[in-house]
């Protein structure tokens, strides 16, 4: 089962990712996770991703792919694997194709997650994660069980993204929809594409995206 979750900042992919791999046994791959796994490994390809950050500037899409490809080999991701903020644009997603192709593989789908922008600068202002192990809570729709303890770990220490406000939640957006959104049309275009209502309580996008890949 390999699979993408689409959608803006907000809309529920990190929450629901979460759920598809503690439900199905396949990895999560970040690529913010990969680049800095792969540095600090030092394999070629890291080694490449480090020269580039320390000279101050942005990895290139064909390193991303690079270091995604050598991931997607790891014995871990041979039953599907869930690709999380990559591609990105039009171009990656091309790349992503070819990639997968010469390893004899494809998506299986994509799933857009589609939710009012109102609803999500609300989402993102108000939420947070657990500073040990990443899970996230809202301030108003998500909270632990125990106020102030995280219901995975344990722990007392939360923390915010310092861009998760108002302001900066309308620039993220319209950087989405000029970058991002277009991968919508791509994957529809191709017949994988399956979009479901990231608006409802959490529980019934959960069972809504489970109907999907039940029909996998």
């Amino acid at each position: 089962m390999r699979l993408i979750l689409l959608g803006p900042p907000g809309a529920g992919k990190g929450t629901q990712a979460q759920r598809i791999v503690e439900t199905y046994g396949i990895p999560q791959l970040s690529t913010g996770d990969m680049l800095r796994a792969a540095v600090s490994a030092g394999t070629e390809v890291g080694k490449r991703a480090k020269a580039v950050m320390d000279a101050g500037k942005l990895v290139s899409d064909d390193i991303v792919n690079a270091i995604v490809s050598e991931r997607i080999d790891q014995p871990d991701c041979a039953k599907g694997f869930i690709l999380d903020g990559y591609p990105r644009t039009l171009v990656q997603a091309d790349s992503v194709e070819a990639m997968l192709s010469a390893k004899g593989m494809k998506l299986d789908v994509v799933i857009e997650l589609q939710v009012n922008d109102s609803v999500l600068v609300d989402r993102v202002s108000g939420r947070y994660t657990c500073a040990k192990c990443g899970t996230g809570y809202h301030d108003r729709l998500q909270k632990p069980k125990v106020e102030g303890v995280c219901d995975k770990c344990g722990s007392t220490e939360f923390k915010r993204r310092p861009d998760d406000n108002a302001e900066t939640m309308t620039t993220r957006l319209q950087d989405y929809y000029k970058k991002t959104s277009p991968l919508i049309g791509y994957y529809y275009a191709k017949g994988i594409l399956k979009s479901v209502d990231g608006m409802a309580e959490i529980d019934a996008v959960t069972a809504d995206i489970e109907a999907v890949l039940a029909k996998l």
